[in-house]
């Protein structure tokens, strides 16, 4: 009986958990002229989905939510981003960024 309850202690400590599949779509706008370098993120490309795990619809809205920010506002003018959590659209698929976030419309003049 021992054995037996600590084999399946040892299955259920080894189990790893499963999260959802989270994918953020990003699509960003460059200042003028910084287009190579906003995209470079995206291989080249204005949009670009990015596969991030997550243990809830929850947890990949609030990644997604995260992923908004602008890191090099110098060179992306803002970003939209949407998000699915195994293959559902998480907030109606809507964009999560606010339009006026602080870090957004910094470009040089």
């Amino acid at each position: 009986m021992r054995v037996l309850v600590s084999c399946l202690l040892l299955f259920c400590l080894s189990v790893p958990a499963f999260a959802g599949e989270c994918v953020l779509k990003t699509t960003r706008t460059a200042c003028p002229g910084k287009e190579k370098e906003s995209f470079s993120k995206c291989n080249g490309q204005a949009s670009c989905d990015e596969k991030v795990a997550a243990d809830s619809e929850k947890d990949c809205a609030e990644k997604a939510a995260k992923s908004c920010d602008n890191s090099r506002p110098n060179i992306t003018k803002s970003k939209t981003v949407s998000a699915s959590f195994d293959g559902k659209p998480v907030s109606g698929g809507k964009n999560v960024c606010a339009a006026e976030r602080p870090d957004y419309n910094k470009c040089e003049q």
